[in-house]
């Protein structure tokens, strides 16, 4: 492309969602600079690096589970070695918890929390500060001998996350991915998409707690939410803040009332619009129940059947779709707030009265009619995310593997890269301070510099998180310790279709790490690699 082209299609690029955009989208969307033309991201919940790899590749194999057994030339996991294993600095020591407890309940996640269990490096405050008791019936809760509660330091091995180990031993792992801040999943959702939690134009009618925090203490209005249309415009005051906390999106009307927030500014979709790049935002329950209300709900079933028991009879049934899990309708630009479906499968991907925004099955209506679109974003429904507390990994590795075995059936796939990552660690230990490379010194805020870098309550890189990438292009068996973020995959898409530009001055896609490492562009690696749902076993490699 000529430096004229480059500058006319910045300048498109880099107008602003709120209506100064232009409108007119390009004859042709731009070419991807790499082979991977559809890029699908499968956005997880809630778990630490050490919690599903701390001990990767050895696992205990007891004759009840599923078996793993390493490949020869596994590389080494910065993991959880003999001492930490042994003599942690904890008031408890790392533990494995089996395949029939890993219905385990929610630990502390809150933005603070996380920075007092770090303790400044020692990472040695896991106990009393990340650790919750029981938060419903049939948890998992361990208890040290000091009757303290302790579960976040437990881990799991390759024979409950089995898929997720053998996806690892045939493509690409990193072991150095943080979140881009501490905090709970709607920060890990907006550092998706936005690489920044700073632009709240208003907040829950009666906050609990620091749910959005302004500097120099200013404050915004409430928000008075939600509402059925982008035509209604969020109340501000003029003045921004940071996200803090979960609350629901003001432009989606299965969000609980008075508890919602809107932010301001662009993200990714709003860019690859402009730029005619085809994406979406696909997630499970997003379809409206026939009284009008997000009621679609599930048990936890792969749990109950490893358990023993019968799915049906489980009395917890969780809602499919959760609010403040979906972090374009947080935007007037790129809300859905009624929930429309496409006007036609052939409009997936692109501009109608869904804006971009459906329910999980339109993903593979469109895939499998050969209209996949160039960057997909999955969320599984609830029982299916991996939350704990809530869900488990059973069930979260059921949706992992039924999507790559169809992904990898369809033709698309030579030319498909799959991103496996979670929206923040829930509080679970993991021995790796994060490197601090953003610091914030608000009332919030626990040892992360005299002054803040930019709007305060962003102290970042957050907790280690796992990282993987499936595709005909990863890396075999390859573990990078490359530094990589949760920007780090905006910027891949960034650069890859919309020559490098970035979302704002003050994101963090400015300084991610490129998860290119992790890729092999020279030639693809033939093959593909088809897992059990149920037990993460292979059953067939061709």
């Amino acid at each position: 492309m000529s430096r004229l082209g480059r500058c006319l299609r910045l300048t498109l690029l880099l107008a602003t969602a709120s209506g100064t955009a232009t409108a007119q989208t390009p004859s042709a969307p731009p070419e991807p600079v790499t082979p991977i033309q559809h890029l699908v991201i499968l956005y997880l919940e809630n778990t630490s690096f050490d919690s599903y790899f701390g001990v990767y590749p050895v696992a205990l194999n007891p004759p009840d589970a599923p078996a793993f057994e390493a490949r020869p030339d596994t590389p080494s996991v910065n993991g959880l070695t003999d001492a930490l294993l042994n003599h942690n600095p904890n008031e408890s020591n790392p533990f494995r918890i089996g395949r029939l407890d890993s219905y385990t309940c929610d630990q502390n996640h809150d933005y603070t929390a996380e920075q007092r269990a770090r303790n400044g490096g020692l990472m040695d405050r896991y106990v009393q500060y990340g650790a919750r008791g029981p938060g419903g019936p049939g948890q998992f809760c361990h208890q040290n001998q000091q009757g303290n509660y302790d579960t976040d330091l437990g881990y799991f091995d390759g024979n409950t996350v089995t898929a997720l180990w053998n996806y690892a031993q045939h493509f690409a792992m990193s072991d150095n991915f943080f979140a881009t801040m501490s905090g709970e999943s709607t920060r890990g959702a907006l550092n998706l998409i936005v690489g920044d939690v700073f632009g709240s134009l208003c907040q829950p009618v009666n906050p609990h707690g620091n749910i959005v925090y302004v500097d120099d203490n200013g404050t915004v209005p409430a928000c008075n939410g939600p509402v059925d249309s982008t035509a209604t415009d969020a109340p501000t005051n003029g003045t921004l803040g940071t996200l803090v906390d979960d609350a629901d999106p003001y432009w989606d009307v299965c969000s609980e009332q008075n508890d919602t927030v809107a932010m301001s500014g662009r993200n990714i979709g709003d860019l690859l619009t402009e730029a005619g790049v085809t994406w979406g935002w696909f997630q499970g329950g997003f379809t409206l129940s026939g009284d009008g209300t997000c009621a679609s709900s599930h048990p936890r079933i792969a749990y109950n059947l490893a358990i023993g028991a019968d799915p049906n009879s489980d009395q917890q049934q969780l809602i499919d779709y959760v609010p403040h899990h979906n972090p374009f309708q947080y935007f007037q630009s790129t809300a859905n707030p009624a929930h429309l479906p496409p006007t036609s499968v052939a409009m997936v991907g692109r501009t109608d009265q869904a804006n971009h925004i459906y329910d999980l099955s339109w993903f593979w209506r469109a895939a499998e009619a050969g209209n996949m679109p160039s960057v997909s974003f999955l969320k599984p429904p609830q029982y299916q995310n991996g939350h704990p507390g809530i869900s488990n990994p059973l069930d979260e590795q059921v949706f992992v593997v039924e999507t790559l075995n169809r992904l990898q059936r369809l033709p698309e796939w030579s030319s498909t890269a799959v991103l496996i990552a979670w929206d923040d660690s829930d509080g679970w230990y993991d021995h790796v301070m994060p490197p601090i490379v953003n610091h914030s010194a608000t009332e919030l805020d626990f040892w992360c510099g005299s002054q803040s870098d930019g709007p305060g309550a962003r102290c970042a890189y957050g907790p280690r998180l796992p990282f993987l990438v499936v595709s005909p292009w990863a890396r075999e068996n390859y573990v990078s310790s490359s530094l990589m973020d949760q920007t780090s995959i905006l910027r891949f898409i960034l650069d890859n279709w919309l020559d490098g530009a970035r979302i704002s001055d003050t994101s963090f896609d400015t300084i991610a790490g490129s998860i290119e490492d992790l890729f092999d562009f020279s030639e693809p690696v033939p093959g593909q690699l088809f897992l059990d749902p149920l037990s993460g076993e292979i059953v067939q490699v061709r």
